[in-house]
Formats: structure tokens, sequence, C-alpha cells
């Protein structure tokens, strides 16, 4: 298998008859899907969605690719071809259509709803393309194929890519239910025919690589949710993704089997669901949803509260119920459903969430102890069975973590792949296809651009460093006044911390020390203020070190009067 290495430089000129693969993200890390595809000067865009911030990345809000690699090549994007409307698929879009609004976005039925009510929040206006299964749309020297795929979210499609230099088939995200709720299960013969066609570069799922067997049917978490409803007194609250329109069917079908209105509650679950509904993706039985506002009005034994949250996020409706900052409570008597899978770096977050609710009374049921979700990604089993069907010449495992990325590719191998012919990169590796065969050629620069309320791109990596170490190892302020002439302190130093489990009184040792070396460093006649700062930051670093074993941020100011 070709792993990229570090010492990676920039890639060579592209050639003519070659085709460009960059992963911008998604290879290493679950979230933020994005790959670009680079033909004649030409470029295909296939998702773009974010990632959501873990514990390190104290308040961030969202997490984009790096667009800095085709910045200055908007113009030569023919299209964003989205696979379906998962965050992690579409979130970065209206990020990306700020550099240019014109960029037509392609995607099915349900995906372009989800991504015209996104971008209307953002104030633009899209130019789309609806494309369905089966239908084959030419963008420039781009051929695209759509293939219907089964995922947890309906409308789902994975995509061949044909130019001169061969055919991609990029899976998006898909699992082979062969049972799911809407009937509309992954086209295996579609499959069938593009590996007798001939696939040069198979761009496969990978997150559930290391799961062996196949997926539970999501017809089997129907019952589950029905029994845990029967079981079920008070309040029922169901945290999922806003997008999970199949769970939150089944969620409506067991409200109404057992005589319970459901509230969606959030703005995205309400957008979403609305969407589904009215596009006839979500069967609603008559009188069930009811508005928040009548929630009072009902018993607990005949409510279910629908809400996001399911990934502990600190702000979704599930936390602040937690943390009991929201108008919904629960108490005891009342349950809890997780209906989702938990994505890796959420789990202290998840866990989190789950004491404060069961701290409050509620029981918690979730998918370590109960079967109330099942993941919408390949499993080994299924993985083995598209190789095999496909029989493609180079693959390239993608969404995933490196551990997946990995497991995906030794699956390959297994069904007869050459190990040379699996392509393990990660987020900013250049592949080049041609002649059939795809190798490794360089990396481009691809860094976390973060999102931090409405700032896009300036928060870095030393800011996060600045914020963690405030939260960790707290804040220490230093003001002193010094004669310029006799070089002596004539004011303070005033110290003020924050983060201590001392008092400032703690402090008071360690000032003579400050004064001493204060008016040391001053004797210089050429010391300036800054100077000053710099010995008064090291002799009081050195002290908190030594004294109290912590290294906060330390803010000193020095005037010379």
């Amino acid at each position: 298998m070709s792993h990229p290495q570090p010492d990676l430089e920039l890639p060579p000129a592209l050639e003519d008859g070659t085709l460009r693969i960059v992963a911008l993200g998604g290879l290493g890390e679950i979230g933020r899907n994005m790959a670009v595809l680079e033909y004649l000067g030409r470029l295909l865009i296939i998702d773009c969605g974010v990632l959501f911030p873990e514990d390190h990345q104290p308040g961030v809000d969202l997490i984009l690719p790096d667009f800095s690699y085709i910045a200055d090549r908007m113009d030569d994007v023919e299209a964003i071809v989205l696979t379906h409307g998962h965050e992690d698929h579409i979130g970065g879009v209206p990020f990306l259509l700020k550099m240019r609004s014109d960029i037509p976005v392609v995607g099915s039925r349900l995906t372009l709803a989800f991504i015209e009510a996104k971008l209307k929040e953002h104030r633009i206006t899209p130019i789309t393309r609806m494309v369905k299964e089966d239908e084959v749309v030419t963008f420039g020297d781009f051929t695209c194929e759509f293939v219907a795929v089964n995922h947890s979210i309906p409308d789902a499609l994975a995509v061949a890519v044909t130019t001169g230099a061969g055919t991609i088939l990029h899976t998006g995200d898909f699992k082979m239910d062969q049972l799911p709720l809407d009937g509309r299960i992954t086209d295996l013969r579609a499959f069938a025919r593009l590996g007798e066609r001939g696939v040069d570069l198979f761009m496969v799922d990978s997150t559930n690589a290391e799961v062996p067997g196949f997926v539970t049917p999501e017809r089997q978490i129907g019952p589950t949710l029905s029994s845990v409803f029967g079981q079920s007194e008070g309040r029922i609250v169901v945290a999922s993704f806003a997008s999970h329109v199949h769970r939150i069917q089944q969620v409506l079908d067991a409200a109404y089997e057992h005589g319970r209105k459901v509230v969606f509650v959030g703005r995205s679950m309400v957008r979403n669901m609305g969407i589904a509904s009215d596009l006839g993706y979500l069967n609603v039985p008559h009188g069930v949803v009811v508005d928040l506002k009548d929630v009072h009005s009902l018993p607990d034994n005949q409510i279910v509260l629908m809400c996001t949250g399911s990934q502990g996020e600190p702000m979704a409706a599930l936390s602040r119920i937690a943390n009991q900052s929201h108008k919904i409570s629960v108490g005891q008597g009342d349950t809890v459903i997780l209906a989702s899978s938990l994505i890796p770096g959420n789990e202290n977050a998840v866990f989190r969430v789950i004491n404060g609710l069961m701290r409050l009374g509620a029981r918690v049921v979730h998918s370590g102890n109960a079967k109330v979700h099942v993941s919408g990604h390949a499993s080994e089993g299924e993985l083995t069975y598209c190789y095999n069907i496909l029989r493609p010449k180079n693959v390239m495992p993608v969404h995933g973590e490196v551990r997946h990325l990995i497991a995906n590719g030794a699956i390959a191998v297994k069904t007869g792949v050459p190990a040379q012919n699996v392509i393990l990169a990660e987020d900013g590796v250049v592949v080049d296809l041609s002649d059939g065969q795809a190798r490794i050629v360089g990396a481009v620069p691809c860094g976390y651009v973060y999102v931090d309320g409405s700032a896009v791109g300036t928060i870095t990596e030393a800011e996060l460093k600045d914020r963690r170490i405030l939260a960790e190892e707290g804040f220490v302020s230093i003001f002193a006044v010094v004669d310029s002439n006799s070089g002596k302190v004539v004011a303070g130093p005033q110290i003020l911390a924050r983060g201590f489990a001392e008092g400032d009184e703690v402090f008071d040792d360690i000032k003579p020390q400050i004064v001493a070396a204060l008016e040391q460093a001053a004797s210089n006649q050429n010391a300036d203020a800054y100077q000053l700062q710099q010995v008064m930051r090291r002799t009081v670093g050195r002290w908190v070190s030594t004294r109290l074993r912590r290294k906060p941020m330390i803010i000193p100011v020095v005037v010379q009067a």
C-alpha cells in the first residue's frame, strides 16, 4: 500500500491526459468531506462538508475544509456534486459559494432542498441542478453517472466520474441494507455494470471497515423503539441528527402507535423535517406533530420531544436540557433515547450529557444498552461484496480516521486488489490517475479552517493554544511603573490572577523579586518597556511554575514614567 510521507513536496504540474484527485477533508477524520478532481485545467468538487469541534478546540463553532488550494482557481470549477444531505457533506457549501456564488450545485431532490434552506440563511441563491439515480450529466470534461445508494438519509447517491483519464466511482456514504424503510437499496446492478466497463479508481466509504459482518437492517429498530415507548410512563425525549429522516419516521410511527404527540425541538430539526414532510420523504400521521407551545397543555405520558444533541454538542437542545438551561425539563419517570451512533471524539461530551440526564432522574436509552440505532455505513462484509462486484484497478479509501482507511485498504487487498494499487492518503495528499495507475505525487497545504462566530479562518492554532491555557492554567496580569531616569519601580507591581485556587495574596512573595529584576534591567539605559515586560514575564513565570506548578498566560504591562 502507498502511504503518504510527511516530507511530501508540492506536486508537479498536471500532465495532459491525467486526472488529479485532492481530498481537502474527510481523510483521517470523520467530517468535512471534500474531494477536488482536476482534468485538463478544469475542476469538479465532490461534497463540501464541515467537521464539528472537539474539547481541545474551545470556542470553535465549525471546522471547514481548507479552500486555499483552489482559492485562485474558482473560475475553473465546473460544479459541486453533493452525494447526500448530511452536514459533514454539505455544511461547507455556503462558505465555498461566498467565494463564487454561481457554481452549479448538483444533488438529489432532498439534498438540494436541505442545502437551499441552509443557503437561504446565508442569503445566497444558488444555481442548482437536480439529478437522480441512473441519470448521466456532463459538466465540462467530467461525465457524471449517478447511482442510488442506501444510507441513513433518503436520496443518497454515489457518483461515477468519467474523463479521458479513466473512471472514478465515489460512493459517498453508503451501506447495503436489504430491507430499507423507503425500499431504496444500494444499486449493486449499477455497480456491476460499472465494474464491467472498468473502474479505474474506487473511492469508498471507510467508516465501518473495522466492523465485521453486515449492518443491522433499519427495520429492526422500529420494534425496539416501540418497546421502549410502551415501557415509558412520563415524557420521552429522542435525540437524533436533524437530517436522520428514517429514524425520525420510526419515532413518529412509535408515537402514533402509543397515542403520543411529537414535538420537534430546535430550528434545524423543525426546518429539515418540514422539508422532508413537504417533499414526501417523511410520512407524518395526522395529528401526531404538535407545536412546542402546546407541550404544557398535554400530560407527560402523551409527549415525545424530538431534538438535536445526540453527540453532546454544548449548545444543542439535549445538552441544555441536561444542564437545566432549556425551557424543556426532564425528571423522574421520563425517558431519553439517544438514537444515533457515537462519533469518535465525542465520547466525553456524550457521557457528560447522559450523566446529567440520569442525575435528574431520567432513564437514558442509547446504542450501548439497547438497539435504538444502526449505522449508516457499510461494514466489512458489505465492502467485501462491493470489491468483488466492481473489481476496481485502484482503491482509495475515504471518509474515516486513519485506522478506518487502513482497515478498508486491507479488505481491498484480501479481495485481490494489488497492495501497490491501494492508495492510503490523508487530507492534502495529491493522487494522479493515468494509464490505469493511481499514485501519490505530492501534497498541498491543507489545514483546519475554524469558524468562530462571524469570523472564518482568522482563528489559528496559536489562538486555540491561548484559549486552552486560559481554560487549564489560568491568567496572570502584572502592572508596574518604572522611573525612566532612575530605573526605580515607583508604582506596583500590581498582580491580578484568575483561574487559581489561591488568592492574589499568594503573589506577595514574588513582588520583591519582580522589583529587583526590573530595577536591575532598568539600570541598562537601553532597556525599553518591551524588554522590561519580558523580564517581568520570565520572573513571574519561573516562580509560578516552581511554587504553584502552573503555566498560566502571563500579561505584563510596564509603563516608563
